[in-house]
């Protein structure tokens, strides 16, 4: 079966980041099979037999924290899922870099984008499908205070991708 994974952060430490060879050599030996990535922000797709997802996390997080002495949050999707989630965008017509998904562990309410309205600007439009939740940021999404909103501890565990990156990953897994 084929797995993406998604890593929170790919930052050690000021100026070090994963190398991708390294992430994708730890998949390998944790016994993942055909590691593959996407850009350099922790991307990685993979197969193994078919398991739950919260085992895949966990073997993950603590091969990641054995080899790169840093804890960091993964977050696991079947090849399936993702390329519904791809499917799903709400906001097709916006600019790939500009549309972004945070990837949830677990699902959101709607009652989060309503807690998040404070920071949004008007022309910045949100929506959840299947519990994640996509903005069209309608411009740089490091200029708005939207971004800075959506920490963990407000939302959830989960990661941020952009269009361009969600569907590259959807092309990889075929």
């Amino acid at each position: 079966m084929i797995y993406v994974a998604l890593l929170h952060s790919v930052v050690l430490a000021p100026g070090r980041r994963v190398v991708m060879s390294d992430l994708r050599d730890m998949a390998t030996n944790i016994g993942y099979r055909n590691p593959r990535t996407l850009v350099s922000t922790g991307n990685i797709v993979f197969e193994t037999e078919a398991l739950p997802l919260a085992d895949i996390e966990a073997k993950l997080e603590a091969a990641f924290q054995a080899r790169f002495g840093k804890p960091v949050d993964i977050i696991v999707r079947r090849g399936a899922d993702w390329q519904a989630l791809a499917t799903s965008n709400p906001f097709p017509e916006g600019e790939g870099s500009q549309v972004i998904v945070r990837v949830m562990r677990k699902p959101l309410l709607p009652s989060a984008i309503e807690a998040l309205h404070p920071f949004a600007d008007p022309k910045q439009r949100m929506a959840l499908t299947g519990g994640d939740l996509w903005i069209d940021f309608a411009g740089r999404p490091s200029e708005w205070k939207l971004l800075s909103a959506l920490t963990t501890k407000r939302i959830g565990v989960g990661t941020l991708r952009n269009w361009n990156t969600v569907s590259g990953l959807a092309e990889m897994i075929g």
